[in-house]
Order: C-alpha cells, then structure tokens, then sequence
C-alpha cells in the first residue's frame, strides 16, 4: 500500500515509525513531515488543510489510505474530502471531528447521552462569564471552545486567574477559538487518556497513557501541549476501562450515530478518575501527542493493522496484542515554551543515537539548515523507549536525552512520578 500521513510533529513521526514496520506499506509519505520523518519516509510539501490539494495529490501518487494526525485538517473536511475520492481514511468527518472542535458542543452530546462529566455553562461576553465564576468559587476551569493547539485551557486556582483567562480569550489570545468560552467545574482526581479506534459501529480499545501537562516538575506552571507520557496508566484499571466503554464510549457513538454524523477514526478519551469512577474531561478526534508516542512504542507493525481495519469499517474483527511491557516518551522544548521562544538553534548529538524498536528519538518541531538538525517549534524532541518496567522505560528514554547537545532545549526530570511513586 501507499500510505499519505498528514502532520509533521512527533505523533506522525511515530505514526510513521510504526507503519514503516508494517510488511502492508509499499511507499510511506508524509505532508509535511520534518527532519527526522525524513529520515524514513518522502516529506511532500503540501497544504493538509487544504481538502482538495489532498486528493489531488492522493490521485497522482496513488494513494491507497491517509492516516490524518492532527486536528486541523479534520476539522476542515479533509477526510470527507479523501473519502469521498474513494481512497481508505482514518480521521473523523468534519461533521463528527466537532467533539474536539468545540467543546460546547461536546458537552451538549455528554448532556444528551447522560454521560458523566463536570457541570458546565458558555458564554460570548466576558461580563457574564465573570458573574458566572463569583458565583460558583474557585477551582474553576475556563476553556476557549475552539481548537488552540492545546493550550486554550485555564485550571483556575483563583477568582483573578479565572477573570484573567476570560479577558485573554475574549481579548484574541487565541484568535476565533476563544470566540465562545465554556465555563466548568473542577474536577479533583487523576488524569489519564484512553485510546479507542471507532469505525461508526464497532470500537476498539487501543491503549491507555497518562500525560504530563504542565511545563514544570511537580505539575506546576503553564500548561502545554504535553511535557511527557507514559503507557500503560496504572490507575485505567481493566474494569475502569470498561466503565469507560460503557457509560461514556459506547453512549456518546450511540448519540453521534443518532444525529446522523457517525464516529469513524480515533477517539482520545481525556478521563479524571476518583474514588473508582471516572469522568470525561474531553475528547479529541486523534491520538494525543505526546502520549500516541508511547502507544507506537509499545504497539509497533500492529498499529497499522488496527488503523487499517478501522478505516475499512472491519473493526468487528480486529484485536490488539499487548506485550507485557511500559513505554514513556519525554519531550524536550525550547526554551521559553509555552511562551514565546526562538527558532534555529542547532542540535547536535542526535546522528549517534540508537534508533530500535526499545529506543527511538522522534522529532516534532526539527528542520534541516545549512546540513544541521535545527528546533523549528516548541516541543521539539520526543526521547521514546519501551521495556518490561517503567522504571527502565524512564531510564532509557532519559539516556537518550542525555546524549543530546542542545544548549537551548529543556525538558522535565519527572515524567511518570505518579506511576513510579
């Protein structure tokens, strides 16, 4: 087969990773890639958001599926667009890929299939929204209800913080996102991501993760798109998983397919868990990044045979073999990030590291310049590796770390604390 992925950060170079494996791919592309996707795979220039230039390309190469990484493009049309060309696609409809693009409308579903969730309200002026959070107290979250690449939402420890995300977002902090806001409840408990393939009918579970949010060690400051993560998460026990299947999962493609726009892709499954019950805190409508990582790490060849079969709508007979084993995935960024920060800088010392199916550095934000691997976004590395513990997980993926040369880049040193205790 030959095989389109769109993106260009660390989850689709791990996409790519996995797929390469697979004895199913004849020809791997990826749009627009970057310089480690280079590595193993043609990088074409091409606007993914773009649904028309898609098939166009998709038609002169002879593309046989697309695998669509990151939200944008979905959100656009560009898998209606590709499927309706006739080729295979793994990525919601436009129509459904709204669970991720608005997150009113995700809550309007959650309230329509009784599925457990916080307590929420929206707003399109800041004066209302200001009144509704007075009234309700801090913890508050304060979320921009469009896509803001991660990082449109504000957990409120403070009364001042929560009017001042309102006035950031109203004010274009996050452009048209931040149009709307939805106002929710804090939810005290753990955090962890479920992974579940969907073709309209069937679903099936393909991991559990556990992300690291915040910029610094402890959880502390900002949140990002993602600092670290681990898989499996020990606290998505295996009945946790199928309450998740059953009170939240199944009633929200129930409720999809009831409104006509039926669930077809990955479903990321944002749950807090407490006292044995969990709660949905959001989804998005592709692996989450940095945590589809791990995933590829431990899931290898058989990844692609998952997102096959999904997108040819045979999920009624496809399974997942797990090994026994952890994965975590550690991002380094730039420094400055998720503020502002510099691009160029070069990094050096990556030409030297081992590249297995037990460690594998993934680039995100790299480019080429000048015959040098330069930092071109904010997360920029994805230090991968796979063994029986976690513990050793950790250990070799802060090796890899280790051996980078790169002044500029940061990265926390306590990925997997909750695991790890």
């Amino acid at each position: 087969m030959n095989i389109l992925i769109l993106g260009g950060g660390g989850r689709e170079h791990s996409i790519a990773w996995a797929t390469k494996q697979n004895p199913k791919c004849d020809r791997l592309i990826v749009a627009p890639g970057n310089a480690g996707i280079a590595q193993i795979a043609w990088c074409a220039a091409l606007d993914i958001e773009d649904g028309a230039a898609v098939v166009q390309f998709c038609i002169e190469n002879s593309v046989d599926m697309v695998i669509v990484g990151p939200e944008a493009p979905l959100a656009a049309g560009v898998a209606d667009a590709v499927r309706a060309a006739g080729v295979l696609c793994l990525g919601p409809s436009a129509a459904a890929a709204r669970l991720e693009a608005s997150k009113a409308f995700t809550k309007e579903v959650c309230d329509a299939a009784n599925v457990p969730t916080a307590a929420w309200a929206r707003f399109t002026e800041a004066a209302p929204a200001k009144a509704h959070i007075r009234s309700h107290g801090a913890p508050i979250v304060v979320k921009a209800d469009g896509l803001a690449a991660g990082k449109g939402v504000v957990v409120a420890e403070t009364l001042e913080q929560a009017e001042m995300a309102i006035d950031e977002m109203f004010g274009g902090a996050f452009g048209a996102a931040g149009a709307e806001v939805v106002i929710e409840e804090f939810m005290a408990g753990e955090e962890a991501s479920f992974f579940v393939l969907c073709d309209g009918e069937d679903a099936l579970p393909i991991g559990t993760a556990q992300d690291h949010k915040r910029i610094g060690e402890g959880d502390t400051g900002p949140n990002t798109g993602g600092m670290g993560a681990y898989s499996p998460a020990p606290v998505l026990t295996a009945e946790l998983q199928h309450q998740v299947m059953e009170r939240i999962v199944r009633p929200t493609l129930a409720e999809m397919a009831r409104r006509g726009t039926p669930y077809s892709g990955v479903l990321y499954v944002g749950l807090m868990i407490e006292n044995g019950q969990a709660r949905l805190v959001e989804y998005n409508v592709r692996f989450g990044d940095p945590e589809c990582q791990a995933l590829m790490m431990r899931l290898g060849a058989q990844a692609f045979d998952a997102m096959h079969a999904c997108a040819e709508g045979r999920l009624n007979d496809a399974r997942i073999d797990w090994a026994d084993d952890h994965a975590m995935t550690v991002v380094m960024a730039t420094q400055g990030y998720p503020g502002a920060y510099q691009k160029g800088s070069a990094i050096g010392g990556l030409e030297t590291l081992p590249e297995t199916s037990w460690q594998m550095m993934f680039h995100a934000g790299t480019a080429e310049a000048a015959g040098q691997t330069v930092a071109s976004g904010g997360r920029v590395l994805n230090a991968t590796a796979r063994a029986p513990g976690l513990r050793d997980a950790r250990d070799a993926a802060y090796a890899l770390l280790d051996q980078v040369s790169w002044p500029e880049g940061t990265f926390r040193r306590d990925i997997g604390w909750r695991a790890l205790g």
